[in-house]
């Protein structure tokens, strides 16, 4: 049986996270002792923390908000594409892979996995890319970096041009160890009343021979 290859980011209470964002923590808030039965945990901590998935309310305030998307846009056939070449990831760039037939889209670029240190800078995705995918019938489009615009960004241009073209946005995937090619994914959110992103379990398992390691 083909195993399936985990591409979550650690959640850690050393991990890196969005300047100004609310950083990770997990800590027993009571032991066994203290309680007599059972262990119990506690999580404080941003929604955009490690692989996560956003919502257009998070960037749209008429937009939708997690609970309300369909699990199916996270389960099924995905694209792992190699643009580790390019500075900057356009339409134009996208037009050289083959991409018929693919929906779920993922980019492994340029930006190591280090989930310790938060970039400076990031690889640049034009928002043309938004029109390019929706032709192509792309609906999911996940990348290894933490955010699909710049660090400095205010006007968030490539979420916007993802959302009005149809197209979901999943950050912060662990791709450097997985081999490029077609995958089944699965990288559910979790489905919390209200919110603008999720934390999610990503993993994926090859469609056509090879065990997907590097």
């Amino acid at each position: 049986m083909t195993k399936w290859i985990d591409i979550t980011q650690p959640l850690t209470n050393d991990m890196a996270h969005w300047p100004g964002d609310t950083p990770f923590s997990f800590a027993i808030s009571a032991t066994k002792e203290q309680t007599g039965s059972a262990n119990v945990g506690k999580l404080t901590t941003s929604v955009h923390m490690g692989t996560h998935v956003d919502a257009a309310y998070h960037f749209d305030n008429d937009g939708g908000t997690i609970d309300q998307l369909s699990v199916d846009i996270y389960i099924g056939k995905a694209k792992v594409i190699d643009v580790s070449s390019y500075d900057t990831i356009s339409a134009s760039v996208l037009e050289s892979y083959d991409l018929e037939g693919v929906q779920r889209l993922l980019l492994h670029t340029s930006l190591p996995n280090n989930p310790k240190s938060f970039p400076k800078q990031l690889p640049i995705l034009d928002p043309s890319i938004a029109p390019y995918l929706q032709l192509k019938g792309i609906f999911l489009l996940g990348v290894d970096m933490p955010s699909v615009d710049p660090v400095d960004s205010k006007t968030l241009d490539t979420h916007h041009a993802l959302e009005k073209h149809g197209v979901h946005i999943l950050e912060n995937l662990m791709l450097d160890h997985v081999a490029f090619g077609e995958y089944e994914l699965i990288a559910l959110p979790l489905k919390i009343v209200g919110a603008d992103g999720s934390p999610v379990r990503a993993v994926i398992r090859p469609l056509k021979g090879g065990d997907g390691h590097e």
